[in-house]
Protein backbone atom coordinates (compact mmCIF):
# COMPACT_ATOMS: atom_id res chain seq x y z
CA UNK A 1 0.00 0.00 0.00
CA UNK A 2 3.01 2.34 0.12
CA UNK A 3 2.71 4.85 2.94
CA UNK A 4 -0.17 3.69 5.12
CA UNK A 5 -1.67 7.03 6.10
CA UNK A 6 -3.13 9.31 3.44
CA UNK A 7 -4.97 12.59 3.94
CA UNK A 8 -7.83 10.79 5.71
CA UNK A 9 -6.38 7.81 7.54
CA UNK A 10 -5.52 4.39 6.12
CA UNK A 11 -7.58 3.28 3.13
CA UNK A 12 -7.59 0.41 0.67
CA UNK A 13 -9.60 -2.45 -0.76
CA UNK A 14 -10.99 -4.29 2.25
CA UNK A 15 -9.62 -7.79 2.81
CA UNK A 16 -7.04 -7.26 0.04
CA UNK A 17 -5.07 -4.13 0.90
CA UNK A 18 -6.73 -3.23 4.17
CA UNK A 19 -6.64 -6.71 5.71
CA UNK A 20 -7.78 -7.90 9.14
CA UNK A 21 -4.12 -8.42 10.02
CA UNK A 22 -3.30 -4.79 9.17
CA UNK A 23 -6.34 -3.63 11.14
CA UNK A 24 -5.17 -5.69 14.12
CA UNK A 25 -1.72 -4.11 13.97
CA UNK A 26 -3.18 -0.63 13.58
CA UNK A 27 -5.32 -1.30 16.64
CA UNK A 28 -2.30 -2.35 18.67
CA UNK A 29 -0.01 0.46 17.54
CA UNK A 30 -2.71 3.12 17.65
CA UNK A 31 -3.83 2.16 21.14
CA UNK A 32 -0.22 2.12 22.36
CA UNK A 33 0.79 5.48 20.86
CA UNK A 34 -2.43 7.29 21.75
CA UNK A 35 -2.64 5.91 25.28
CA UNK A 36 0.88 6.38 26.63
CA UNK A 37 -0.28 8.75 29.36
CA UNK A 38 -3.26 6.65 30.46
CA UNK A 39 -2.77 3.70 32.85
CA UNK A 40 -5.89 1.93 31.53
CA UNK A 41 -6.90 3.59 28.24
CA UNK A 42 -10.33 3.54 26.60
CA UNK A 43 -10.93 3.98 22.85
CA UNK A 44 -14.20 4.71 21.03
CA UNK A 45 -14.84 2.74 17.82
CA UNK A 46 -17.56 3.44 15.25
CA UNK A 47 -18.16 2.60 11.61
CA UNK A 48 -20.28 3.21 8.53
CA UNK A 49 -22.59 0.63 6.96
CA UNK A 50 -20.30 -1.18 4.51
CA UNK A 51 -20.16 -4.94 4.84
CA UNK A 52 -16.43 -5.12 5.60
CA UNK A 53 -16.90 -2.93 8.67
CA UNK A 54 -17.77 -5.88 10.89
CA UNK A 55 -14.63 -7.77 9.88
CA UNK A 56 -12.30 -4.80 10.37
CA UNK A 57 -14.02 -3.79 13.60
CA UNK A 58 -13.42 -7.27 15.06
CA UNK A 59 -9.74 -7.13 14.10
CA UNK A 60 -9.27 -3.60 15.44
CA UNK A 61 -10.96 -4.47 18.72
CA UNK A 62 -8.72 -7.51 19.10
CA UNK A 63 -5.63 -5.40 18.54
CA UNK A 64 -6.71 -2.69 20.95
CA UNK A 65 -7.73 -5.10 23.71
CA UNK A 66 -4.49 -7.07 23.28
CA UNK A 67 -2.46 -4.09 24.52
CA UNK A 68 -4.71 -3.59 27.55
CA UNK A 69 -7.07 -0.88 26.29
CA UNK A 70 -10.84 -1.01 26.59
CA UNK A 71 -13.09 -0.43 23.58
CA UNK A 72 -16.29 1.60 23.68
CA UNK A 73 -18.20 0.24 20.67
CA UNK A 74 -20.81 2.62 19.28
CA UNK A 75 -21.74 0.78 16.06
CA UNK A 76 -22.88 2.68 12.98
CA UNK A 77 -22.59 6.44 13.44
CA UNK A 78 -21.43 9.38 11.29
CA UNK A 79 -17.75 10.21 11.56
CA UNK A 80 -18.46 13.60 13.20
CA UNK A 81 -20.59 11.82 15.78
CA UNK A 82 -17.64 9.65 16.71
CA UNK A 83 -15.42 12.74 16.91
CA UNK A 84 -17.96 14.30 19.30
CA UNK A 85 -18.13 11.18 21.48
CA UNK A 86 -14.34 10.95 21.54
CA UNK A 87 -14.04 14.35 23.15
CA UNK A 88 -16.94 13.92 25.55
CA UNK A 89 -16.70 10.34 26.89
CA UNK A 90 -13.39 10.65 28.77
CA UNK A 91 -11.48 8.38 26.42
CA UNK A 92 -7.92 8.28 25.10
CA UNK A 93 -8.80 8.22 21.40
CA UNK A 94 -11.43 7.45 18.77
CA UNK A 95 -11.38 5.28 15.66
CA UNK A 96 -13.67 5.40 12.62
CA UNK A 97 -13.95 2.49 10.18
CA UNK A 98 -15.07 4.10 6.93
CA UNK A 99 -13.99 4.91 3.40
CA UNK A 100 -16.28 7.94 3.26
CA UNK A 101 -17.53 8.46 -0.33
CA UNK A 102 -15.56 5.51 -1.79
CA UNK A 103 -17.33 2.43 -3.22
CA UNK A 104 -18.25 -0.54 -1.05
CA UNK A 105 -15.13 -2.61 -1.76
CA UNK A 106 -12.97 0.05 -0.08
CA UNK A 107 -12.73 0.74 3.60
CA UNK A 108 -10.57 2.82 5.88
CA UNK A 109 -9.39 3.40 9.43
CA UNK A 110 -8.86 6.87 10.84
CA UNK A 111 -8.00 8.00 14.33
CA UNK A 112 -8.99 10.94 16.51
CA UNK A 113 -7.04 12.07 19.54
CA UNK A 114 -8.76 12.54 22.90
CA UNK A 115 -9.92 16.04 21.93
CA UNK A 116 -11.69 14.83 18.77
CA UNK A 117 -9.13 16.15 16.28
CA UNK A 118 -7.55 14.09 13.52
CA UNK A 119 -3.99 13.09 14.26
CA UNK A 120 -1.04 15.26 13.20
CA UNK A 121 1.43 13.72 10.76
CA UNK A 122 4.03 13.09 13.45
CA UNK A 123 1.67 10.84 15.45
CA UNK A 124 0.52 8.99 12.33
CA UNK A 125 4.18 8.45 11.44
CA UNK A 126 4.85 6.95 14.86
CA UNK A 127 1.92 4.55 14.54
CA UNK A 128 2.96 3.63 11.01
CA UNK A 129 6.57 2.93 11.97
CA UNK A 130 5.43 0.45 14.65
CA UNK A 131 3.03 -1.28 12.25
CA UNK A 132 5.59 -1.63 9.47
CA UNK A 133 8.43 -2.73 11.74
CA UNK A 134 6.23 -5.30 13.50
CA UNK A 135 7.88 -4.36 16.78
CA UNK A 136 5.98 -4.58 20.08
CA UNK A 137 7.18 -1.79 22.36
CA UNK A 138 4.41 -2.48 24.88
CA UNK A 139 4.25 -5.02 27.68
CA UNK A 140 1.83 -7.81 26.79
CA UNK A 141 -1.03 -7.78 29.34
CA UNK A 142 -2.46 -10.99 30.76
CA UNK A 143 -5.32 -11.91 33.06
CA UNK A 144 -7.38 -8.97 34.22
CA UNK A 145 -5.13 -6.49 32.38
CA UNK A 146 -6.47 -7.46 28.94
CA UNK A 147 -8.92 -4.92 27.53
CA UNK A 148 -12.67 -5.45 27.36
CA UNK A 149 -15.48 -4.26 25.07
CA UNK A 150 -18.16 -1.91 26.41
CA UNK A 151 -21.28 -1.31 24.31
CA UNK A 152 -22.48 2.31 24.00
CA UNK A 153 -26.15 1.85 23.20
CA UNK A 154 -27.17 5.50 23.23
CA UNK A 155 -24.51 6.84 20.83
CA UNK A 156 -27.02 8.01 18.22
CA UNK A 157 -29.10 9.78 20.86
CA UNK A 158 -26.04 11.53 22.25
CA UNK A 159 -25.07 12.80 18.80
CA UNK A 160 -28.59 14.00 18.00
CA UNK A 161 -28.77 15.88 21.31
CA UNK A 162 -25.42 17.50 20.52
CA UNK A 163 -26.69 18.69 17.13
CA UNK A 164 -29.74 20.20 18.84
CA UNK A 165 -27.70 22.35 21.21
CA UNK A 166 -26.99 25.36 18.98
CA UNK A 167 -29.73 25.52 16.33
CA UNK A 168 -33.31 26.77 16.69
CA UNK A 169 -36.53 25.30 15.27
CA UNK A 170 -36.85 24.82 11.51
CA UNK A 171 -40.59 24.30 11.18
CA UNK A 172 -42.11 24.90 7.75
CA UNK A 173 -39.20 23.59 5.68
CA UNK A 174 -39.64 20.61 3.36
CA UNK A 175 -36.42 18.75 2.64
CA UNK A 176 -35.34 15.65 0.74
CA UNK A 177 -32.44 13.90 2.49
CA UNK A 178 -30.17 11.48 0.60
CA UNK A 179 -28.43 9.36 3.25
CA UNK A 180 -26.18 7.50 0.75
CA UNK A 181 -27.29 4.23 2.41
CA UNK A 182 -24.61 5.12 4.91
CA UNK A 183 -24.02 6.21 8.46
CA UNK A 184 -26.66 8.96 8.42
CA UNK A 185 -29.48 6.61 7.44
CA UNK A 186 -30.97 6.65 10.94
CA UNK A 187 -29.75 9.78 12.68
CA UNK A 188 -30.14 12.06 9.64
CA UNK A 189 -33.92 11.85 9.23
CA UNK A 190 -34.36 11.64 13.01
CA UNK A 191 -32.53 14.86 13.83
CA UNK A 192 -34.22 16.87 11.07
CA UNK A 193 -37.64 15.74 12.24
CA UNK A 194 -36.80 16.81 15.80
CA UNK A 195 -36.16 20.32 14.44
CA UNK A 196 -39.62 20.35 12.85
CA UNK A 197 -38.50 19.75 9.28
CA UNK A 198 -40.75 17.78 6.94
CA UNK A 199 -38.25 15.14 5.78
CA UNK A 200 -38.44 12.92 2.73
CA UNK A 201 -35.59 10.43 3.21
CA UNK A 202 -34.12 8.53 0.25
CA UNK A 203 -31.33 5.95 0.11
CA UNK A 204 -31.73 5.27 3.82
CA UNK A 205 -31.99 1.46 3.73
CA UNK A 206 -28.38 0.21 3.94
CA UNK A 207 -27.77 -3.48 3.27
CA UNK A 208 -23.99 -3.50 3.58
CA UNK A 209 -23.25 -3.28 -0.14
CA UNK A 210 -25.35 -0.36 -1.41
CA UNK A 211 -23.43 2.43 0.36
CA UNK A 212 -22.70 5.32 -2.05
CA UNK A 213 -24.10 3.24 -4.94
CA UNK A 214 -25.64 5.77 -7.33
CA UNK A 215 -26.52 8.03 -4.43
CA UNK A 216 -25.08 10.40 -1.86
CA UNK A 217 -22.92 13.48 -2.25
CA UNK A 218 -21.01 12.10 -5.25
CA UNK A 219 -24.17 11.01 -7.14
CA UNK A 220 -26.90 13.62 -6.48
CA UNK A 221 -28.90 12.97 -9.65
CA UNK A 222 -31.72 11.10 -7.90
CA UNK A 223 -31.82 13.84 -5.26
CA UNK A 224 -32.35 16.43 -7.98
CA UNK A 225 -35.28 14.43 -9.33
CA UNK A 226 -36.80 13.93 -5.88
CA UNK A 227 -36.60 17.63 -4.97
CA UNK A 228 -38.55 18.58 -8.09
CA UNK A 229 -41.02 15.70 -7.73
CA UNK A 230 -41.89 16.57 -4.12
CA UNK A 231 -41.72 20.36 -4.51
CA UNK A 232 -39.21 20.50 -1.68
CA UNK A 233 -37.46 23.65 -0.50
CA UNK A 234 -34.13 21.92 -1.07
CA UNK A 235 -32.29 18.61 -1.02
CA UNK A 236 -29.41 17.45 1.14
CA UNK A 237 -26.92 14.71 0.23
CA UNK A 238 -24.47 13.17 2.67
CA UNK A 239 -21.69 10.74 1.81
CA UNK A 240 -21.19 7.30 3.36
CA UNK A 241 -19.88 8.54 6.71
CA UNK A 242 -21.88 11.81 6.67
CA UNK A 243 -18.99 14.22 7.05
CA UNK A 244 -19.84 15.82 3.69
CA UNK A 245 -22.83 17.75 2.39
CA UNK A 246 -23.83 18.59 -1.16
CA UNK A 247 -27.09 20.51 -1.70
CA UNK A 248 -29.75 20.79 -4.40
CA UNK A 249 -31.81 23.98 -4.53
CA UNK A 250 -35.56 24.16 -5.17
CA UNK A 251 -34.94 24.40 -8.93
CA UNK A 252 -32.85 21.22 -9.01
CA UNK A 253 -29.45 22.89 -9.26
CA UNK A 254 -26.51 21.22 -7.51
CA UNK A 255 -24.64 23.42 -5.03
CA UNK A 256 -21.25 22.27 -3.77
CA UNK A 257 -19.30 23.17 -0.65
CA UNK A 258 -18.16 26.49 -2.10
CA UNK A 259 -21.75 27.74 -2.34
CA UNK A 260 -22.51 26.48 1.15
CA UNK A 261 -19.49 28.29 2.61
CA UNK A 262 -20.37 31.54 0.83
CA UNK A 263 -24.00 31.42 2.02
CA UNK A 264 -23.04 30.65 5.62
CA UNK A 265 -20.12 33.09 5.74
CA UNK A 266 -22.17 35.99 4.41
CA UNK A 267 -24.96 35.19 6.87
CA UNK A 268 -22.51 35.09 9.77
CA UNK A 269 -20.89 38.35 8.67
CA UNK A 270 -24.29 40.06 8.53
CA UNK A 271 -24.83 39.01 12.15
CA UNK A 272 -21.32 40.03 13.19
CA UNK A 273 -20.51 36.45 14.18
CA UNK A 274 -17.94 35.47 11.53
CA UNK A 275 -14.83 34.78 13.62
CA UNK A 276 -11.79 36.78 12.49
CA UNK A 277 -13.91 37.90 9.53
CA UNK A 278 -12.30 35.00 7.66
CA UNK A 279 -12.95 31.68 5.93
CA UNK A 280 -10.45 28.89 5.20
CA UNK A 281 -10.71 27.02 1.88
CA UNK A 282 -8.49 24.74 -0.21
CA UNK A 283 -6.82 25.30 -3.56
CA UNK A 284 -9.75 23.48 -5.19
CA UNK A 285 -12.29 26.17 -4.29
CA UNK A 286 -13.72 28.03 -7.26
CA UNK A 287 -12.45 31.52 -8.04
CA UNK A 288 -16.06 32.64 -7.75
CA UNK A 289 -15.90 31.96 -4.01
CA UNK A 290 -12.83 34.15 -3.64
CA UNK A 291 -14.52 36.96 -5.57
CA UNK A 292 -17.77 36.77 -3.57
CA UNK A 293 -16.08 36.72 -0.18
CA UNK A 294 -13.49 39.36 -0.95
CA UNK A 295 -16.19 41.69 -2.31
CA UNK A 296 -17.89 41.30 1.08
CA UNK A 297 -14.67 42.22 2.86
CA UNK A 298 -14.03 38.69 4.12
CA UNK A 299 -10.48 37.37 4.30
CA UNK A 300 -9.92 34.05 2.52
CA UNK A 301 -7.11 31.75 3.66
CA UNK A 302 -6.11 28.98 1.25
CA UNK A 303 -4.54 25.63 2.06
CA UNK A 304 -3.80 22.31 0.38
CA UNK A 305 -6.55 19.76 -0.23
CA UNK A 306 -7.72 17.82 2.81
CA UNK A 307 -10.01 18.84 5.65
CA UNK A 308 -7.20 18.14 8.12
CA UNK A 309 -5.24 20.99 6.53
CA UNK A 310 -8.29 23.24 6.64
CA UNK A 311 -8.46 22.46 10.36
CA UNK A 312 -4.81 23.31 10.88
CA UNK A 313 -5.32 26.68 9.20
CA UNK A 314 -8.45 27.38 11.24
CA UNK A 315 -6.48 26.78 14.42
CA UNK A 316 -3.59 28.93 13.18
CA UNK A 317 -5.71 31.90 12.13
CA UNK A 318 -8.48 31.80 14.73
CA UNK A 319 -11.15 31.51 12.03
CA UNK A 320 -14.05 29.16 12.79
CA UNK A 321 -15.55 28.44 9.36
CA UNK A 322 -13.78 26.56 6.60
CA UNK A 323 -14.05 23.65 4.25
CA UNK A 324 -13.72 22.07 0.87
CA UNK A 325 -15.58 22.25 -2.41
CA UNK A 326 -16.37 18.55 -1.94
CA UNK A 327 -18.67 19.41 0.97
CA UNK A 328 -16.45 18.90 4.01
CA UNK A 329 -17.45 21.99 6.01
CA UNK A 330 -16.07 22.67 9.49
CA UNK A 331 -17.90 24.83 12.03
CA UNK A 332 -15.14 24.84 14.61
CA UNK A 333 -17.32 26.45 17.27
CA UNK A 334 -19.34 23.23 17.28
CA UNK A 335 -17.30 20.24 16.11
CA UNK A 336 -13.72 19.22 15.39
CA UNK A 337 -14.24 17.74 11.93
CA UNK A 338 -16.42 18.13 8.86
CA UNK A 339 -20.03 17.41 9.78
CA UNK A 340 -22.63 16.97 7.03
CA UNK A 341 -25.66 17.10 9.32
CA UNK A 342 -24.40 20.07 11.31
CA UNK A 343 -23.68 21.89 8.05
CA UNK A 344 -27.19 21.10 6.84
CA UNK A 345 -28.69 22.57 10.00
CA UNK A 346 -26.69 25.79 9.62
CA UNK A 347 -27.71 26.12 5.97
CA UNK A 348 -31.36 25.44 6.78
CA UNK A 349 -31.18 28.10 9.49
CA UNK A 350 -30.09 30.69 6.92
CA UNK A 351 -32.93 29.67 4.58
CA UNK A 352 -35.42 29.84 7.46
CA UNK A 353 -34.22 33.22 8.74
CA UNK A 354 -33.88 34.90 5.35
CA UNK A 355 -37.20 33.52 4.06
CA UNK A 356 -35.92 33.43 0.48
CA UNK A 357 -35.31 30.43 -1.80
CA UNK A 358 -31.96 28.69 -1.71
CA UNK A 359 -31.41 29.53 -5.39
CA UNK A 360 -31.43 33.23 -4.50
CA UNK A 361 -28.99 32.70 -1.64
CA UNK A 362 -26.72 30.79 -4.01
CA UNK A 363 -26.75 33.69 -6.49
CA UNK A 364 -24.47 35.58 -4.08
CA UNK A 365 -21.67 33.57 -5.73
CA UNK A 366 -21.08 33.32 -9.47
CA UNK A 367 -19.26 30.08 -10.24
CA UNK A 368 -16.55 30.27 -12.88
CA UNK A 369 -16.45 27.33 -15.32
CA UNK A 370 -14.34 24.53 -13.92
CA UNK A 371 -13.45 21.09 -15.29
CA UNK A 372 -12.25 18.27 -13.03
CA UNK A 373 -11.04 15.01 -14.56
CA UNK A 374 -9.41 11.99 -12.91
CA UNK A 375 -6.80 9.56 -14.19
CA UNK A 376 -6.56 6.18 -12.44
CA UNK A 377 -2.85 5.39 -12.27
CA UNK A 378 -0.34 2.91 -10.90
CA UNK A 379 2.22 5.34 -9.46
CA UNK A 380 0.96 8.77 -8.41
CA UNK A 381 4.28 9.99 -7.04
CA UNK A 382 6.33 9.18 -10.16
CA UNK A 383 3.82 10.76 -12.52
CA UNK A 384 3.66 13.98 -10.52
CA UNK A 385 7.33 14.59 -11.37
CA UNK A 386 7.30 13.18 -14.91
CA UNK A 387 8.84 15.64 -17.37
CA UNK A 388 6.23 15.09 -20.09
CA UNK A 389 3.38 15.60 -17.64
CA UNK A 390 4.93 18.78 -16.25
CA UNK A 391 5.50 20.13 -19.77
CA UNK A 392 1.86 19.53 -20.73
CA UNK A 393 0.68 21.27 -17.54
CA UNK A 394 2.86 24.31 -18.36
CA UNK A 395 1.42 24.34 -21.87
CA UNK A 396 -2.13 24.41 -20.49
CA UNK A 397 -1.21 27.21 -18.06
CA UNK A 398 0.25 29.28 -20.89
CA UNK A 399 -2.93 28.77 -22.94
CA UNK A 400 -5.04 30.19 -20.10
CA UNK A 401 -2.68 32.99 -19.09
CA UNK A 402 -4.03 35.17 -16.27
CA UNK A 403 -7.65 34.26 -17.01
CA UNK A 404 -7.54 30.84 -15.44
CA UNK A 405 -5.49 28.21 -13.64
CA UNK A 406 -4.46 24.55 -13.78
CA UNK A 407 -4.18 22.37 -10.70
CA UNK A 408 -2.83 18.81 -10.87
CA UNK A 409 -2.63 16.79 -7.66
CA UNK A 410 -2.61 13.19 -6.46
CA UNK A 411 -5.63 11.99 -4.51
CA UNK A 412 -4.87 11.38 -0.87
CA UNK A 413 -7.32 8.48 -0.62
CA UNK A 414 -7.45 6.77 -4.05
CA UNK A 415 -5.00 5.76 -6.85
CA UNK A 416 -5.95 8.83 -8.86
CA UNK A 417 -4.39 11.99 -10.21
CA UNK A 418 -6.90 14.83 -10.33
CA UNK A 419 -6.68 17.53 -13.01
CA UNK A 420 -8.64 20.73 -12.42
CA UNK A 421 -8.74 23.50 -15.02
CA UNK A 422 -10.59 26.76 -14.40
CA UNK A 423 -11.30 29.74 -16.66
CA UNK A 424 -13.95 31.56 -18.69
CA UNK A 425 -14.42 29.09 -21.60
CA UNK A 426 -15.88 25.66 -20.68
CA UNK A 427 -15.12 24.04 -24.03
CA UNK A 428 -11.49 25.16 -23.97
CA UNK A 429 -11.14 23.98 -20.38
CA UNK A 430 -12.35 20.50 -21.28
CA UNK A 431 -9.85 20.23 -24.13
CA UNK A 432 -6.95 21.39 -21.95
CA UNK A 433 -7.87 19.07 -19.09
CA UNK A 434 -8.24 16.10 -21.43
CA UNK A 435 -4.83 16.85 -22.96
CA UNK A 436 -3.24 16.62 -19.51
CA UNK A 437 -5.16 13.43 -18.68
CA UNK A 438 -4.05 11.85 -21.97
CA UNK A 439 -0.37 12.54 -21.22
CA UNK A 440 -0.74 11.16 -17.69
CA UNK A 441 -2.29 7.96 -19.08
CA UNK A 442 0.44 7.62 -21.74
CA UNK A 443 3.19 8.04 -19.16
CA UNK A 444 1.52 5.56 -16.81
CA UNK A 445 1.27 2.83 -19.45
Amino acid sequence: MGRLFGTDGVRGVANSQLTPNLAFRLGQAGAYVLSKEHPHPRIVIGKDTRISGDMLEAALISGICSVGADVLRVGVLPTPGIAYLTRTLDVSAGVVISASHNPVQDNGIKFFDSTGFKLPDVIEDEIESIVLSEEKPWEVPIGGEVGRVIEVNDAGRRYIDFLKESIGRLDGLKVVLDCANGAASYVGPAVLREFGVEVIPIFNTPDGVNINAGCGSTHPEELQRAVLEHGADLGLANDGDADRLIVVDELGNILDGDFIMVICALAQKAKGSLAENAVVVTVMSNLGLHIALKEAGITVYETQVGDRYVMEELLRTGAKLGGEQSGHIIFLDHNTTGDGLLTALHLLTVVKERQIPLSQLASQMQRLPQVLLNARVKNKERLMSDGKVLAKVREAEEALGERGRVLVRPSGTEPLIRVMVEGPDQEKLMLLAQDVIDIINQCDA
